[in-house]
């Protein structure tokens, strides 16, 4: 009896070391926090982070919306990065777009993390640090395509992709629980111009040893077949060029390196010197050809303030403006404010380029302004002028079928994007419960078992205006719309300090409410309903600021709004003397 319970004994305590043992040797889970680019088109930063390691993928900027007045850029919420600073052993960029890249001097200023880039990239960023003047004191590694880099415990391989911007890069990124492949932006493109096709034998190896989660551009998600190739805009290019007699003025965007070599192309098969015009694009124009990623003949480019010395039929002016930006060059030179390039009938304008969605009305207003001008305007509902850099449906079947993850999370996109995405791989055999659809902030935490949302971290937009970051804000946009809808009144009232009556005022001061001349009656009617409702006050000895604003505010405000139905703004200011 003895012996058999020192047996059972052996065997409970056998079991508990293994346990233990178990225990001590399971590995952790691996967290992928978006904190940008989900939900919207815009502002990526991805956080890949396994116990005491983060990985940051990209570090982008978004545009403003209408409502967001004044705003010039949005950055993402950097709050739990700067919580968790220590644990941030690099910040890998897929490729050079604003969208990727634009946020990093930003991030720079709060914390100071090595960043890893391809060639034209990492020159693309060395532009933007020098401006914010952090180039010194950063630590910018320039990286091949091909080339594995070790991050802490993490090995991120560049994987060569296609899209709109030389030197673009899928990511390979083997963790302790399985290998993450996040595409970057891309588009399966067979006859690039620069002849770097997509490394699909790569993404197929890649696939071939397991991939645990696949993170994919859902740009395109939502159309049919495939993205034609960028050489094709090279085609219709030659065939606009070919026997124009007028000068042509091509505007696109500032960061497609490729479309710009194709309008090279075009401007040196026929004998066209090339003007640039737009300070991003003389930027881009100009990092690119020194190292060598645009190719062009010597003594083609000429400075836009010679342009008067060429006749027009041998002139090319490359511009800022396809999207119809406000103080975009081209926008400008459509309403006659341009200081260096007047728009002639004598000119032929090629916008290269589709709007991007919110854009419409603007770019809409451009063609109209420069058609009354007398210019003729070639865009993309009436040539193929332009081709989009992202992966549609059967290019992204292409991609899933490569890689084969176990987990798909499609990415870059709004809501409908990812979803119609998602959609795409249960097509190809992916599960329901194995394609997570997920959101700013959110925590997806996965191993080789499983995967799940485990919570939010802070996340969000901050608003740059001007030198100004964060400090604008959602009551500071409210009052923003509110001006900008109804306008603000300013009353003036002085106080005698000693006894608190009312000597001078009220004054009222109207800014986008009303044109005071047209409207004196209406002023007059406000003045008085203030001296009654300042002197009722007086009578109960009332000298409290607070409580005369208020009285202010509630009677002038329903006033106003009965006599006007509007709601505007309304500041009381008390003067003592």
């Amino acid at each position: 009896m003895e012996d058999n319970k020192k047996q059972t004994k052996t065997k409970r305590k056998t079991r508990q070391n293994k346990r233990e043992e178990k225990s001590i040797f399971k590995k952790s889970n691996l967290k992928i926090i978006p904190l940008g680019g989900l939900l919207e088109i815009g502002k990526n930063i991805t956080v890949i982070e396994y116990e005491d390691d983060i990985i940051l993928v990209d570090c982008g900027l978004g545009f403003p919306e209408d409502d967001m007045l004044g705003v010039d850029l949005v950055i993402p919420d950097i709050t739990y990065l700067e919580k968790n600073k220590d644990k941030i052993r690099g910040l890998v960029i897929t490729h050079g777009h604003e969208d990727h890249i634009g946020g990093i001097p930003y991030l720079l200023k709060q914390i100071n993390v090595p960043i890893y880039a391809t060639r034209l990239t990492a020159g693309l960023i060395s532009n933007k640090l020098e401006e914010h003047n952090l180039l010194r004191s950063t630590r910018l590694k320039e990286v091949k395509q091909g080339q594995t880099i070790t991050l802490g415990c993490m090995k991120v391989e560049f994987i060569r992709i296609t899209h709109s911007i030389p030197d673009a890069c899928a990511l390979a990124i083997t963790t302790p629980v399985g290998t993450i492949v996040h595409t970057g932006d891309f588009k399966i493109d067979y006859t690039p111009i620069d002849g770097e096709i997509i490394d699909l034998g790569r993404l197929a190896a890649i696939g071939n040893k397991g991939v645990l989660a696949l993170m994919s551009d859902s740009t395109n998600a939502e159309r049919k077949g495939y993205t034609m190739s960028e050489s094709t805009v090279g085609d219709i290019l030659d065939k606009l060029f070919v026997n124009c007699i007028k000068r042509i003025v091509v505007a696109t965007f500032s960061s497609n390196v490729h479309r710009v070599q194709q309008i090279v192309n075009s401007a040196v098969k026929y004998k066209r010197k090339i003007a640039v015009c737009g300070r991003s694009m003389c930027n881009m124009i100009e990092t690119a050809r020194k190292l060598g990623y645009i190719k062009v003949p010597d003594n083609v480019f000429i400075d836009i303030d010679m342009i008067k010395s060429y006749p027009d039929d041998s002139l090319v002016i490359i511009t800022t403006g396809s999207q119809g930006e406000p103080m975009s060059a081209l926008t400008r030179m459509a309403a006659g404010e341009h200081k260096k390039v007047q728009i002639t009938p004598n000119d032929l304008i090629i916008i290269s380029a589709n709007p991007i969605p919110g854009n419409e009305k603007y770019i809409s207003k451009v063609i109209d302004d420069l058609m009354t001008i007398g210019a003729e305007v070639i865009y993309n509902a009436l040539q193929d002028i332009h081709v989009s850099g992202h992966a549609c449906q059967e290019e992204q079947k292409l991609m899933l079928t490569l890689i084969k993850p176990k987990y798909f999370i499609p990415v870059h996109g709004e809501f409908r994007q990812l979803i119609a995405h998602a959609e795409t791989a249960k097509t190809l055999g992916i599960s329901h419960e194995n394609i997570f659809i997920t959101e700013n902030g959110k925590v997806l935490e996965l191993n080789e078992e499983e995967a799940k949302f485990t919570g939010h971290v802070q996340s969000g937009n901050v608003l740059v205006d001007g030198l100004g970051v964060g400090d604008v804000g959602n009551i500071v946009l409210k009052d923003r719309q509110k001006l900008s809808q109804d306008g603000l009144i300013i009353v003036v009232i002085t106080m005698d300090s000693r006894n608190g009556k009312i000597v001078a005022g009220p004054d009222v001061i109207s800014r986008g409410f009303v044109y005071v001349r047209e409207s004196e009656n209406l002023m007059e009617e406000i003045k008085r309903l203030l001296r009654e409702e300042l002197g009722k006050c007086e009578e109960k000895h009332i000298t409290d600021w607070a409580t005369l604003k208020l009285v202010v505010r509630e009677e002038l405000g329903d006033y106003i709004y009965k006599k006007t139905k509007r709601q505007p703004m309304l500041i009381p200011i008390i003067m003592e003397v």
